[in-house]
């Protein structure tokens, strides 16, 4: 093991205080009695939450909603009196935090001011990004905050097959940019934030697995995580889906018919430890519900503690435990398979 993937595990234990340990066992139990049940109950507060800092993004990647520019919920950005009321409401029992959902994170001007609040709570933090504004000020400005976890996307080892997918963007920069943060990673002496490079596998990339590796090698980050791609209209295919089994979610019925690997469990634990709030305070269950369809309140208005017992949300907890297949977005889900 790394001193940087160590530092990130000791991140964990750093963050454990007994409000937040006896809450995080107390939503496993609940957890637990209510899949055992199959009565949904809950009882403490969210482990880990994703706050959304901005929809707004640079590139236009087909299966994204912002991407595509196509939300049909509000678009905006995070202000800092939304940031501060979910800090404290809910800063004393979270563990973990990733300040991402849709949109590209590191356009919002305050990132590193809100990043830095969260670090001195003692909350392990993380960040996903495209790295096309990861410059040499923004880079140091990172690393002084105190992120614990940024994950950088590339998904593709040149620039023609980066551009099928990560339309508008530029190849050069991103390897470019990523190189000049680890080298100044290692130039402030830091051992935060662990880096990890994820790379999208879809029909156009696969071929390029091992090229990948020896990328992410060169670069010199911390991981190389090799992820399934979500496809939105799954059900009769998709141009995107790649041809090797093992790194696809779906699979083809004899009908011609594509489903999900597996059969999908009535049960989520990420619906009972943690949810989403959205850049202008909305509630939803994860980070599969890209538009926000399903809303339980909003932060601006309602208590945090409310909105988790307003009745839609625990319906929808207990539709997953009746029938999680009814749901939409959980029918594109992975979570449990």
């Amino acid at each position: 093991m790394n001193r940087y993937l160590l530092t990130y595990y000791l991140a964990f234990f750093r963050a454990i205080t007994l409000k937040r340990l006896s809450n995080f066992l107390l939503l496993k139990i609940t957890y637990y009695y209510s899949a055992l049940t199959r009565k949904a109950s809950y009882k403490g507060m969210p482990a880990s939450i994703s706050i959304e800092p901005t929809t707004s993004c640079n590139l236009q990647c087909p299966e994204c909603p912002s991407g595509l520019r196509k939300f049909t919920r509000a678009t905006g950005a995070l202000s800092a009196d939304t940031f501060n009321r979910i800090v404290q409401q809910l800063g004393e029992k979270l563990i973990y935090v990733t300040f991402y959902f849709q949109g590209e994170p590191l356009l919002h001007r305050s990132f590193s001011d809100f990043i830095k609040q969260l670090s001195h709570k003692k909350i392990v933090t993380a960040t996903s990004t495209n790295a096309h504004f990861l410059t040499k000020t923004k880079a140091v400005q990172i690393i002084e905050s105190g992120l614990d976890r940024l994950i950088v996307s590339v998904d593709g080892a040149d620039a023609e097959t980066y551009l099928k997918y990560r339309r508008g963007g530029n190849f050069y920069q991103v390897v470019e940019n990523i190189q000049q943060f680890m080298e100044i990673r290692k130039s402030m002496k830091s051992t935060k934030p662990f880096v990890e490079m994820q790379f999208i596998v879809f029909k156009h990339n696969e071929h390029q697995i091992s090229e990948m590796k020896s990328l992410a090698k060169t670069i010199g980050v911390d991981k190389l995580a090799i992820k399934t791609a979500q496809i939105y209209e799954f059900e009769k295919g998709s141009p995107l889906m790649p041809g090797l089994v093992k790194y696809s979610r779906y699979r083809e019925s004899s009908e011609g018919v594509f489903t999900l690997k597996g059969n999908l469990p009535n049960r989520c634990y990420r619906s009972w430890s943690g949810s989403v709030i959205t850049w202008d305070g909305n509630v939803v269950p994860c980070c599969f519900d890209k538009d926000a369809t399903h809303q339980f309140g909003n932060i601006m208005k309602t208590e945090y503690k409310k909105i988790l017992q307003n009745p839609d949300y625990l319906k929808f907890r207990q539709q997953i435990l009746t029938d999680r297949s009814q749901i939409e977005i959980c029918r594109n889900c992975t979570e449990g398979l």
